[in-house]
């Protein structure tokens, strides 16, 4: 079942660097469904460049499900001014994750603000020292080895609309070589079709839930299992 849901963006402070969050429009994808919108925006060149997504720019951001895409528009970091996330778990910026207390694994180093010393933190309640997800609490999760960000967020755009057509009124962009045009976006709700389709991913690397993050998640101390 898919549900479709809209929901607007917007600037605010981050935490004790005192940064902002760049304004920025993104949308998260559960089965095909759209749950957080982003702008259309596509330029052939970048295709593949590296990206950290906005939201890691946030302290209590712990991280991505595997389960979800995630585009995000108007990002400054890519020349399509599009960031993909294509079914990852956890950070970019914290590939071994870290414990409910917030602590690294053996050997590495908790998980930041990109550029910062900035902990990353679970969301608390207004006024309160209490985790909103007591469980959970600053818990990040290693990246899967299969679905590392080096496999599955990077700059990219849209090459086709849901049917795998291109038609003259919208625009589109060519896959290089390495990559291939994959649908992604089946459902957003009336009036915003023109998100919905297929965007470059590289070759590959397409989302099968019935293998994807089998084969272990990214472990420091373990050289086969190494994500930097």
């Amino acid at each position: 079942m898919t549900r479709d849901a809209l929901v607007m963006s917007a600037s605010r402070p981050i935490g004790p660097v005192g940064r902002f969050l760049r304004p920025l429009a993104a949308l998260v994808v559960l089965g095909g469904t759209l749950l957080f919108v982003a702008g259309p925006g596509c330029a052939e060149q970048g295709i593949g460049d590296p990206c950290t997504p906005e939201q890691e720019y946030n302290a209590d951001f712990l991280g991505f499900d595997e389960k979800e895409v995630n585009v995000e528009s108007k990002s400054f970091q890519c020349r399509t001014r599009l960031c993909l996330v294509n079914h990852f778990r956890g950070r970019v910026s914290c590939p071994y994750g870290q414990s409910a207390e917030g602590q690294g694994p053996p050997g590495g180093t908790n998980c930041t603000i990109p550029g910062s010393d900035t902990p990353i933190v679970g969301e608390k309640l207004p006024d309160s020292d209490e985790f909103v997800d007591t469980r959970r609490k600053s818990t990040v999760a290693a990246q899967c080895v299969d679905r590392a960000a080096d496999k599955a967020v990077y700059c990219s755009c849209r090459c086709a609309d849901i049917n795998g057509q291109r038609p003259s009124d919208q625009n589109f962009c060519d896959c290089p070589d390495g990559f291939q045009c994959e649908r992604l976006v089946t459902s957003i709700g009336q009036g915003n079709e023109g998100l919905t389709g297929s965007y470059c991913i590289k070759a590959n690397t397409k989302y099968d839930p019935t293998t994807a993050c089998t084969q272990g998640e990214c472990d420091l101390n373990d050289p086969s299992r190494n994500c930097n």
